[in-house]
């Protein structure tokens, strides 16, 4: 049994550029898919506070550690087999290359000039976070990318979600509508939900977002749905955990790197904008591409994946 160290806080997308003490916990959740490759072993996960209830009680993890000075030191002085660093922030590339071990994966820390680099099999991803043009052109998987960084081949794993939803489903359709200050452009107007309620009327139960301060309350809420129609967030994520029906809409970000696992159906702008993906947070145009989903494209989705009626 090989003792694996996986650094994944949050604070870096594994596949964008950005970097923020704030956890993504969208890339936290869909990073358990590696945990497959290791079911075998003892896996230890540091994560940040803020996303440890993503990991907690995942039969595939014997450990999470806490991000803080405590857990800093214990590392600096523990042996492993295998350290996959999927943090491009410096101090924790340095971190990381200081901690014993046989193989490394993921990102290291350049000492020349105190910046994040590839080890073998990573340059490509860190190409993608270089490089704009080829983020909005890259047609590969976010799973595929994460395997090839580990030099290992994906062959669709699901993601691992530790903690088991207490409630059973009670709604149709669940409407995530709601997007974090990091993406407001991510948003479908509120007006377009209320638009989406009326068409459906009586042929499908609809219940709006809930548990948004409280993420085991927003678990349960999702689970309660039969469907979730989704922007691209950590909603999302969790969907795809609980292997629930899903309708996504895209906008700003890239639909090439998700892969629906057969259980959804995306929606793109019906419009000429050639921004699309923009990748960045604050559109340009007079008129942003996410009013160019309609209510009645989401419906005629709806219809697809639900059949002619509610439960």
């Amino acid at each position: 049994m090989a003792k694996i160290l996986i650094v994944k806080l949050g604070y870096s997308e594994t596949l964008d550029p950005e970097i923020s003490r704030t956890s993504s916990l969208g890339d936290v959740l869909r990073t358990t898919v590696l945990l497959h490759k290791f079911k075998d072993d003892h896996v230890s996960w540091l994560v940040d506070e803020h996303a440890y209830p993503l990991l907690e009680d995942n039969r595939l993890i014997q450990r999470i550690l806490i991000y803080d000075l405590n857990s800093v030191l214990q590392l600096q002085h523990e042996r492993f087999d295998t350290v996959i660093n999927l943090e491009k922030v410096p101090g924790i590339c340095a971190l990381c290359d200081g901690i014993d071990a046989w193989r490394r994966f993921g990102f290291r820390f350049d000492s020349s000039n105190g910046t994040a680099q590839a080890y073998d099999h990573a340059e490509r991803a860190m190409s993608l976070c270089d490089n704009k043009d080829l983020k909005k052109n890259h047609e590969q998987y976010w799973q595929e990318a994460l395997y090839h960084m580990i030099g290992a081949e994906w062959d669709k794993e699901e993601y691992i979600l530790g903690y088991k939803p207490k409630c059973s489903v009670k709604h149709d359709i669940g409407f995530n509508w709601s997007v974090g200050s990091k993406w407001p452009n991510k948003a479908w107007k509120k007006e377009n939900w209320k638009n989406l309620e009326k068409i459906i009327g009586n042929k499908f139960t609809v219940c709006y977002q809930k548990g948004m301060n409280e993420l085991h309350e927003y678990i349960e809420w999702i689970n309660s749905c039969r469907l979730l129609v989704t922007n691209d967030s950590l909603g999302l994520h969790i969907a795809f955990a609980l292997r629930k029906k899903i309708i996504v809409l895209y906008g700003p970000t890239s639909v090439n790197e998700i892969y629906l696992y057969g259980r959804g159906i995306s929606l793109l702008p019906e419009v000429n904008y050639d921004c699309i993906p923009c990748l960045v947070p604050t559109c340009s145009q007079e008129k942003i591409c996410m009013d160019f989903i309609s209510p009645e494209r989401v419906f005629e989705s709806l219809n697809k994946m639900l059949g002619t009626t509610g439960h």
